[in-house]
């Protein structure tokens, strides 16, 4: 990173407007959990661990690198994967007395938000919270990346070197023409992005000014697919309809693999960190706890970054990145600008007045 490179402290929190979440040295020793079991000598009870994550190829990442260790290490721990994590679901569950999951994909806020009411808060003294990036251990989550949604075009769009440079050329329609692409997560920068086109300083994005960023959202409406997760917005990639979007990093990696022409504007990037939580009631909740306090690990945590090319939460994790992860990197080389990563406290607190104003305007 550059000296411009920044990060806006993110503390504990998140919670869930469905269709807005959709998108977008720790740990212990290797072969045992934050509660010390040993799997050699047969210490864990039996339990099948059901997993929900937002599917794809981000779901086949965790299995490969965390559920396939964690099952060798513990061979009395199965799992069962579906998707997609959905708050509301969480809350039926709950309410029903009915809670089937043990552990949910999430943004930390919807957890917090929700804390000792639809999810449970967790013990994890067990971990070693020394090389965690702050903010990874929250009382009912536990962080397990951080994804970063750097604006993006595709290559055979413009002419080489004419494409935008900046934040503020992805609202500049006039000098920039051509179909833009967002995602309607509040992960995934919708309201950042807009507030840093109109000139405010990184450092001073929070408390976030929703009217004003929904106001310069409007001057790119007309040109603009809302994609209502981040698959989807993937796809249109894919397909040509976008020409410039704000895409995760996991997402454009195997755009890149595939071979497709992408540019990255390394400007000011807006990152966040994604987190996995416990429903209250879970049925399997101590065989939880010790999984997902495993992949905070250093080399669980240098294996999905490997995959996906996300940003570590554990500093000690060395992961070997290829040349399209690489080309993601937003702590690396790569990234010739700054970064800002999400107030996971601000939207703890204002998420319900947030999503509301954003499912209207896009309503509207």
């Amino acid at each position: 990173m550059t000296s411009r490179s920044r990060i806006i402290a993110a503390g504990a929190g998140l919670v869930a407007a469905t269709a807005l979440l959709a998108g977008c040295a720790g740990g212990t020793p290797a072969g045992t959990g934050a509660s010390g079991t040993d799997s050699a000598s047969g210490g864990d009870a039996p339990a099948t661990i059901t997993f929900v994550g937002y599917g794809g190829g981000g779901q086949d990442a965790q299995i490969e690198a965390w559920q396939k260790p964690y099952t060798e290490a513990h061979p009395n721990i199965t799992f069962v994967n579906t998707s997609p994590p959905d708050v509301a679901q969480v809350k039926a569950q709950v309410e029903s007395g009915a809670v089937q999951w043990d552990v949910m994909a999430t943004a930390p806020y919807a957890a917090q938000q929700n804390c000792d009411t639809l999810f449970e808060p967790l013990d994890l003294s067990g971990i070693d919270q020394t090389d965690l990036v702050e903010g990874t251990v929250g009382e009912c989550y536990l962080g397990n990346w951080i994804n970063a949604t750097p604006v993006a075009y595709r290559t055979d769009a413009f002419p080489a070197g004419e494409g935008p440079k900046t934040v503020a050329d992805f609202f500049d329609t006039e000098k920039f023409p051509g179909q833009r692409g967002i995602v309607t997560n509040l992960q995934n920068g919708i309201l950042e992005y807009p507030l840093l086109a109109d000139g405010v300083d990184p450092e001073e994005l929070y408390p976030l000014d929703v009217d004003r960023a929904l106001d310069k959202l409007g001057e790119i409406r007309d040109v603009t697919t809302f994609a209502p997760n981040v698959g989807a917005l993937q796809q249109a990639v894919e397909a040509d309809q976008v020409d410039m979007f704000l895409l995760p990093d996991s997402r454009l990696v195997p755009l890149l693999q595939g071979g497709m022409g992408i540019t990255i504007v390394w400007d000011e990037t807006v990152a966040s960190l994604n987190a996995f939580a416990i429903p209250k009631g879970a049925p399997n909740k101590d065989a939880a706890v010790d999984f997902i306090s495993s992949v905070v690990e250093p080399e669980q945590v240098a294996k999905i970054s490997e995959l996906l090319g996300v940003a570590p939460v554990n500093t000690a994790a060395k992961p070997e990145l290829d040349e399209f992860t690489k080309q993601v990197e937003v702590y690396g080389p790569a990234n010739t600008g700054g970064t800002v990563l999400q107030d996971v406290d601000w939207y703890a607190e204002n998420f319900n007045d947030v999503s509301t104003k954003l499912t209207t305007w896009l309503a509207g």
